[in-house]
């Protein structure tokens, strides 16, 4: 069987490759305490799960729905918007309802590459950003995130050539891997850049509820002229918990919304109904939940970052997400072979730092997706290790 070469130039997708090796772990007996793979331990508040079901017995919800989302969803998805960062959408054309953000992202280079057109990519970085460009036979060109500028990228760096031959720029913050958080001002800084060389952004921004403290995020769509260069994604899965619902929206530039708009109505038939009614209880119902799970989520940040530094390793507070990035130990050159070495002799599951890029060697991704209880257990394992 030959593959298109497209195929061949993706890597294994990291997140599938850990879980086949933690299910591989589990088959020979090993207690794996997964601390590997962003997906939320702590259940769907129950009033979006009761909507759910009422909304699927209905009938008129088994039917296909609009190829850019119902609505009365793009209509709550623009009210959360101007609630939450005092951006006012058109929902009938500046929001379109996606399966995930992560479908939305992938899906969005197809409108906008032609073969051999390049767009920068952040590195480290979700991985989907780059398999997106390759499945549009684009072109990634790594920008790098450095601990010493923040883990932002050095647009300024940027060869000019490079700048002006690229279509696209993706953006994430707060961060997935290194859980940094960016401000207006460089918001504003990725708009001029655009500006300047004729490329869209593409902000992902699925963690922007996830922060501690009075730590608040803000929004690319609120930056001078956003609007004109960019879109921004938002996900349900982490805020409401929602990873296995599949349900997200895009915001922003209508034009840019257009396009992706026009794979989506040739690959995928919408979102279920159902899902989409239940996603609307979640953005306009009580948002207590979120404030509960950050509770939770802090605790587990804190017993986390003082167990680890109390076992002599440097590691930052994070503000926002649920994940810890920090430097291997010194005794180790590769962040596969820690990560390995940590399965293999603690059960303990952590992403290796290099699988987000090339850029992430050296340090390890860790996820606070299990109970307190399991993350004491975690750390006394990697007590006796060490």
């Amino acid at each position: 069987m030959r593959y298109a070469s497209r195929i061949d130039k993706i890597p294994p997708y990291l997140f599938a490759e850990i879980d086949r090796e933690v299910e591989r772990k589990k088959k020979t007996g090993v207690d794996v305490i997964s601390l590997g793979i962003g997906d939320p331990d702590i259940p769907t508040p129950k009033n979006i799960v009761n909507k759910l079901q009422e909304a699927a017995e209905d009938p008129q919800n088994h039917r296909y729905p609009s190829y850019s989302g119902m609505l009365s969803f793009r209509k709550a998805a623009a009210g959360w918007c101007k609630n939450r960062f005092g951006v006012s959408l058109n929902p009938e054309s500046e929001v379109i309802t996606l399966i995930g953000s992560k479908e939305g992202i992938a899906h969005t280079p197809l409108a906008f590459l032609d073969p051999g057109d390049t767009a920068l990519v952040p590195n480290p970085a979700y991985p989907v950003y780059r398999i997106g460009t390759i499945l549009s036979d684009g072109i990634p060109v790594d920008i790098p995130l450095l601990e010493k500028n923040d883990f932002k990228p050095d647009l300024k760096s940027i060869d000019k050539e490079t700048a002006k031959k690229s279509r696209l720029l993706f953006i994430n913050y707060p961060n997935n891997p290194t859980a940094a958080t960016a401000e207006l001002e460089f918001f504003k800084e990725a708009v001029d850049f655009a500006q300047d060389n004729d490329l869209i952004v593409l902000h992902d921004a699925p963690y922007t509820e996830m922060t501690y403290g009075d730590y608040k995020t803000r929004s690319f769509l609120e930056a001078k002229n956003s609007r004109e260069v960019g879109i921004e994604f938002h996900s349900l899965s982490k805020t409401y918990n929602m990873t296995g619902w599949r349900i997200g929206f895009a915001v922003g530039n209508a034009e840019i919304l257009a396009g992706l708009g026009k794979v989506k109505e040739n690959v995928d038939s919408g979102a279920f109904q159902a899902v989409q009614l239940a996603a609307v209880e979640a953005l306009e119902g009580p948002q207590d939940s979120i404030r509960e799970n950050m509770k939770v989520l802090e605790e587990r940040r804190d017993l986390m970052v003082q167990g680890l530094r109390d076992l002599g390793w440097e590691i930052n507070k994070p503000t926002a997400t649920f994940y810890l990035w920090f430097r291997i130990p010194s005794t180790y050159k590769s962040s596969i072979k820690f990560a390995s070495d940590l399965l293999d002799k603690t059960g303990v599951v952590m992403t290796p730092g290099v699988g987000f890029g090339k850029y992430g060697e050296g340090y390890v991704r860790c996820a606070l997706t299990q109970k307190k209880e399991r993350l004491e257990e975690a750390l006394e394992r990697i007590r006796r290790l060490k």
